[in-house]
């Protein structure tokens, strides 16, 4: 499962980068396969579960230098509803709630909005498919040992396979949207068996412009880190994600990202609940969630 949120195009490319990465045990020695073909193989395996049909409910806490947020996120056939329940840890006021009532209804009251809602939504989805189907070509990989799942981190107690990466100079990226990867090197974890991503970390170890520098650049020493884990029924998702960029969009405004956000304790719900009954459903969880917003915790 992928996570879509409402954020800017650079933060959609770092968070696309979470979904990089036969069956292997820690104790018989490196897999059979080169590195770069794991990489592939887990490729084709995230984009196939981005297409699964499976939909939950979850909490998102984001913390900023400015306070934290705390969310309850519903997924829909038609787009994704997000729910503000708490603002630095305390539950909104009756009146914030209201507001907030108010601003999620007018997607259910004008189509429109919600069309421009779920087109933002599938460009986004669009610009992680084109980094995830790049990932096996940008980057040269190599094994560099093994780690051991914990929880909200791929499966407690579970061997992951630890892969060191830095630029394929050879790669050409075809379009603006890959060429924030040339400067990246980092790290991931992988378990081999679910062929799924547990942890991704990397850093811009000098400049990238993208949009060939017209719309901007990201300075060196940009750092990510993002967690995956197995939240029920061999479906994955993001459990943390960690962000500090610093640079420049349409070569004057200044682009400071710090934040980290945490997803927890996922419940599936119907696979073809509409927009307007997720904001139905998400109302009427917010006085019992919205109380008691948690700090950190298992996502599941």
């Amino acid at each position: 499962m992928t996570l879509i949120s409402s954020r800017t195009t650079s933060r959609i490319l770092f968070a696309a980068l979470a979904l990089v990465t036969g069956k292997w045990s820690a104790g018989q020695g490196l897999p059979g396969l080169r590195p770069d073909e794991l990489v592939r193989s887990a490729v084709a395996n995230e984009i196939k579960s981005t297409n699964q049909a499976a939909k939950y409910m979850f909490r998102q806490r984001k913390e900023t230098p400015n306070g934290s947020q705390t969310k309850l996120m519903m997924e829909t056939r038609d787009a994704m509803v997000g729910m503000v329940v708490a603002n630095n840890d305390h539950p909104l006021s009756l009146e914030e709630r209201r507001g907030e009532y108010g601003r999620i209804q007018r997607f259910v009251d004008d189509p429109a909005e919600l069309d421009r809602k779920r087109k933002k939504e599938k460009d986004d989805s669009e610009r992680v498919r084109s980094i995830l189907k790049a990932l096996p070509d940008a980057f040269l990989y190599e094994y560099d040992g093994t780690e051991t799942g914990k929880p909200a981190m791929g499966e407690p107690g579970e061997p992951l396979l630890r892969l060191k990466f830095h630029p394929n100079p050879k790669y050409e990226p075809p379009t603006r949207v890959e060429q924030v990867l040339a400067g990246m090197q980092g790290i991931v974890l992988i378990d081999t068996q679910k062929q799924h991503i547990a942890r991704i970390d990397g850093t811009l170890f000098e400049d990238v412009a993208f949009g060939w520098g017209i719309l901007g650049h990201l300075d060196r020493g940009g750092h990510f880190l993002v967690d995956q884990t197995d939240i029920g029924d061999n479906n994955w998702a993001i459990s943390r994600m960690e962000l500090a960029f610093t640079g420049k969009v349409l070569l004057f405004k200044s682009l400071n990202i710090k934040s980290t956000e945490i997803y927890s304790d996922f419940h599936p719900v119907p696979p073809d609940l509409t927009f307007a009954q997720g904001v139905q459903l998400l109302r009427e969880q917010m006085d019992s969630v919205g109380e008691n917003p948690p700090h950190n915790g298992s996502s599941k």
